[in-house]
């Protein structure tokens, strides 16, 4: 087990400063934490970890015009029935339907304009072909250390099968 952990993409160098990243970034955009102990003595690998397990999805993508993944957290990589390997690097368009894309890029640009939105609700497609509504979905931008926005991340609890 602790080999396997030792292993863990989300546990890489580049994966743990994202982590801290898109907890910084969301801790200014919202004024609150996205998870319990961040902002204490904790270490940017427990920090991760806590990340990769919090229990509801998480995801981030970079700032290209056509963005890709380059975060999912343990529930998202469940959700989206995928592994870390099949979804980082992904264009995130794809985690929506067709029909659903023209919506999802709209919500993407007003959240990049307030820099963070709350309650965003719409339909998400998994790797297999199943559909599912988020609702009360909370939208931010990400911010590297020179306070340039470099991407979004994405997190929500309220979702179902549809």
């Amino acid at each position: 087990m602790k080999a396997e952990l030792n292993n863990a993409p989300w546990l890489g160098e580049t994966q743990q400063a994202l982590a801290i990243q898109i907890l910084e970034s969301h801790q200014r955009g919202f004024g609150c934490a996205l998870i319990a102990g961040f902002g204490t003595a904790l270490s940017s690998r427990l920090n991760a970890q806590e990340l990769f397990n919090c229990g509801f999805p998480v995801l981030a993508h970079d700032g290209a015009d056509d963005p890709r993944l380059t975060y999912a957290n343990a529930a998202a990589l469940q959700l989206w029935d995928t592994s870390w390997a099949e979804l980082i690097g992904l264009p995130s368009r794809l985690t929506a339907p067709v029909t659903e894309r023209t919506e999802r890029r709209t919500a993407l640009g007003e959240a990049q304009a307030l820099q963070a939105l709350t309650g965003y609700a719409g339909i998400r497609i998994s790797r297999q072909g199943r559909c599912f509504q988020i609702r009360n979905a909370r939208i931010w931008t990400l911010w590297d250390d020179h306070q340039q926005a470099c991407g979004q991340a994405a997190s929500f609890s309220d979702w179902w099968w549809i």
